[in-house]
């Protein structure tokens, strides 16, 4: 992974054979990145994204590995108890033009990511910050917005 700044806008490339949410981890982390948007296209050829089932409160999930252009990558970055948190949703489609998607667990790159990270962690946040917090009624860790 390679990637280069401009103002509060972070430029990435992510490699062929690398993971997407590792890589995006990895960097968020040696960034000091705690409050983002990310948005990214690329091809992939192995990913897991899922469902969280609200009535059962249980991710189900779906592996697939096939080549597929990333459609449409986008998502967000707070923290929970004062680390790292990424919340990601990617959409993929064949060759056919059949799209798949929904939260991302896994993507690896099977030729390039590029992707663009909107940090706000200082300067556009007015002193605030964005946590994230369990929902007992939801079952899912939600926005928590600290003064």
């Amino acid at each position: 992974m390679q990637f280069r700044r401009f103002g509060s806008k972070y430029f990435l490339r992510i490699d062929k054979g690398e993971e997407i949410m590792s890589s995006l981890k990895a960097f968020c982390i040696k960034e000091k990145i705690t409050l983002a948007e990310v948005k990214a296209l690329g091809a992939v050829d192995d990913f897991e994204v899922g469902l969280f089932d609200v009535a059962e409160k249980k991710y189900h999930a779906n592996h697939f590995t096939f080549p597929a252009e990333i459609v449409s990558l986008w998502g967000t970055i707070t923290t929970k108890d004062g680390e790292y948190y990424a919340h990601i949703h990617m959409s993929a489609g064949d060759s056919q033009g059949h799209v798949y998607g929904g939260h991302l667990n896994t993507a690896r790159v099977s030729a390039t990511c590029e992707m663009i990270v909107d940090d706000i962690s200082e300067g556009g946040s007015n002193g605030f910050t964005v946590e994230r917090k369990f929902n007992d009624d939801v079952g899912l860790n939600l926005f928590e917005f600290i003064d």
